[in-house]
């Protein structure tokens, strides 16, 4: 039977005590050999940011401002039976936001994020995407937000057995959503969020209800033989992009991917070590002009920060790269409406033409300014293509 249990955000004074303690007992290394970030994140400018952590943030008025919204778990299962031999599958206990409209007829969405992002990534699209008569919309436009946070990550309990793959968790928020009372419903996602929400439009395809389009900052596609062979100028950016990524960004996927539980040691018992590990994709990813501090304030940064330090899900959240890492992608088209923003500064960008191949994509704007984490860095564009893909999809 399906039940929901009210969730409020709050961690004890110890908690908050022992942060304090590590962060002042902070074992630094020396600083990089070079004047820029190409050695990783620099030592002055994490000094800054422990500092302001351990002496300004504050999290208690940030506990505030995340419990402004209407908070539960659930317990959920994504699936009938587990790939041992069909005994009935495990159930976790899974954090959402649960936001609900006060527009009767609004759309249900359901909105994931990704790694190393948390559902505070939707913390200023949250009320004008469900009211949104007060932020310049239309009643037309509203919808019931439902924002899980992923297994393994944030609130939501940390899964003790192996299986909880995109394709799982994708069933599992269709459950979810079902089970909200939601029988036709909308998805979008950046990052793992992406590929979670692709899968929910797999789901949504090859049946008669539950998810009836998707939404996505972060679409996957891949160069077919004329792109690798005589590639446009676009697709030559993009695979330039790609070649960087692969080149420059992507340690971080390979070691989560291969040996998460070694990492999870220093990521859950540093608090330094959490910030730098995740800070840093924040400006590699961000439109930012070269400082994450020209987009996001130090006390945003830190609130995601805080979501994986004090949940110690450093480890639990890399995992989701061992199970998902090289496997997602591999599947049937997404037949039902899917829309996309493209941001300039998503890590990789991926062409239409590419994007076509997997999904029916009806809607696709390339947007002016942003990058990976589309929700945080631009809020009112991010919910003006949502507004705009599903009021023409699910009117």
């Amino acid at each position: 039977m399906f039940s929901v249990i009210p969730y409020s955000v709050g961690f004890n004074d110890d908690e908050l005590a022992d942060l304090q303690r590590r962060l002042s007992a902070t074992r630094w290394p020396e600083a990089e050999t070079v004047d820029d970030w190409s050695q990783g994140i620099p030592l002055s400018y994490v000094r800054e940011l422990a500092h302001y952590w351990e002496n300004s943030y504050d999290w208690r008025s940030r506990e505030v401002l995340l419990n402004q919204f209407d908070h539960y778990t659930a317990e959920l299962s994504g699936g009938n039976a587990n790939d041992a031999g069909g005994e009935p599958a495990d159930k976790l206990a899974i954090h959402f936001i649960h936001q609900r409209s006060p527009h009767e007829s609004a759309t249900p969405l359901v909105l994931t994020h990704g790694w190393p992002g948390s559902v505070a990534e939707f913390s200023n699209v949250i009320r004008p995407l469900t009211d949104p008569t007060r932020y310049g919309g239309d009643a037309a436009d509203a919808f019931h937000v439902v924002c899980p946070s992923l297994p393994g990550f944030g609130f939501s309990a940390k899964p003790s057995r192996t299986g909880w793959g995109v394709e799982r968790i994708a069933r599992a928020w269709d459950e979810l959503m079902i089970g909200l009372g939601y029988e036709a419903y909308g998805a979008q996602g950046g990052d793992w969020g992406a590929m979670v929400t692709t899968e929910i439009g797999r789901l949504g395809s090859g049946r008669g209800g539950g998810c009836a389009a998707i939404h996505t900052n972060m679409p996957r596609g891949r160069p077919d033989a004329q792109a690798l062979e005589n590639p446009t100028a676009e697709e030559r950016r993009a695979l330039e992009r790609l070649q960087y990524y692969q080149d420059w960004d992507s340690g971080y996927s390979k070691q989560q991917s291969t040996r998460p539980q070694t990492l999870a040691y220093a990521l859950v018992d540093s608090p330094v070590g959490q910030m730098a590990w995740i800070v840093e994709k924040f400006w590699s990813w961000m439109d930012c002009d070269g400082h994450p501090e020209n987009v996001l304030s130090k006390d945003q940064l830190l609130d995601n920060v805080m979501l994986y330090w004090l949940t110690k899900t450093g480890g639990s959240s890399g995992r989701l790269y061992w199970e998902s890492f090289g496997t997602f992608g591999q599947g049937t088209r997404v037949e039902i409406p899917t829309g996309v923003a493209s941001f300039p500064k998503e890590i990789i960008q991926a062409p239409r033409r590419w994007c076509e191949v997997g999904y029916n994509i009806t809607h696709w704007t390339d947007m002016a300014k942003g990058g990976h984490f589309a929700a945080l860095e631009q809020p009112e564009a991010f919910v003006d293509d949502v507004r705009k893909f599903f009021r023409t999809t699910m009117s």
